[in-house]
């Protein structure tokens, strides 16, 4: 059974007008409901994790600066989220889902987390609506564990995975391999272990053609045990902060060549969604579902 990840403090209150479109973390979950793509049992709450799993990741300082809400005005303004304790309790928790879900990753061949893939959280600060880098506290944390040893991480977001890239910089037991936008944020890009930037308007024959001679070359290079796909939907020509030219189709064939990959190679897989931020929430929903369909699909 596929499992995902979900808890009701996902769908966070924001000020009105806000360009974040939150809502989707409850809407997501309702309409692979209502299609029947999963059941009320596929998902599970995540609650919180121990300290000692987010500080092997993050700085001691910035962590209680973030639990006691005492973290300085400009490194909250940042973050691009008014910081409260209800927010922090809400990233902490969508660390223990990607926590949890790595480890039903290892049962089943794959699992989800509905939110996460906050790549932009570096070890000691916070970016661009990321707090905390849920996929390096799963990497450490099946590290620690004695779950796995050689971790790839699979970037696919529109935005290049900065916090991650800066993360594991000095590490070589987790990969990190960002495609992205080149014009688009971070303006200032880290080094990830591969980089490939992508010009504007970018579209699916570029892109796929990119990933299907980039991905398995990896796999066989790097001989993961474990791979975290992070499958940002803000590379579909809509997106309002992406820049790329891809489809909804050519966002759903990513998601299939990368899922299908991590199959053939019999390397558990555990997802986060990323960013997505077209006008219409119908068309964001519609693309991450497509991940869940095909997980669905080729794993079970």
């Amino acid at each position: 059974m596929l499992k995902i990840a979900f808890h009701p403090i996902y769908n966070h209150p924001l000020p009105a007008g806000h360009r974040f479109p939150m809502e989707k973390y409850e809407l997501l979950p309702q309409q692979l409901l209502h299609e029947g793509t999963c059941s009320g049992n596929s998902f599970f709450e995540p609650t919180k994790p121990n300290d000692k799993y987010i500080l092997a990741v993050h700085e001691p300082e910035y962590y209680y600066d973030l639990v006691n809400i005492t973290l300085d005005q400009r490194a909250a303004r940042k973050i691009g989220f008014p910081l409260s304790e209800v927010l922090v309790e809400r990233e902490v928790i969508i660390a223990d889902g990607t926590i949890k879900a790595s480890e039903y990753a290892l049962k089943h061949g794959i699992a989800m987390n509905i939110a996460g893939g906050t790549h932009h959280a570096y070890t000691d600060r916070g970016e661009a609506f990321c707090l905390l880098n849920d996929q390096a506290i799963g990497a450490r944390y099946l590290q620690k564990m004695g779950l796995a040893k050689k971790i790839l991480i699979v970037d696919l977001d529109v935005h290049q995975g900065n916090g991650t890239a800066q993360i594991f910089q000095n590490d070589k037991s987790v990969f990190t391999f960002s495609m992205h936008g080149k014009s688009n944020y971070p303006f200032k890009k880290e080094v990830s272990d591969l980089d490939i930037a992508l010009e504007n308007d970018a579209n699916d024959k570029t892109y796929l053609k990119l990933l299907k001679e980039t991905l398995p070359k990896l796999i066989d290079q790097q001989q993961p045990d474990f791979i975290y796909y992070l499958g940002g939907v803000d590379v579909i020509s809509s997106d309002k902060l992406g820049k790329l030219g891809m489809s909804v189709e050519g966002c759903k064939e990513r998601d299939r060549f990368v899922l299908q990959t991590c199959k053939n190679n019999k390397i558990p897989v555990m997802c986060s969604m990323g960013g997505g931020y077209s006008s219409d929430i119908k068309v964001i929903v519609d693309a991450h579902a497509n991940t869940y369909r095909l997980a669905q699909e080729i794993f079970f």
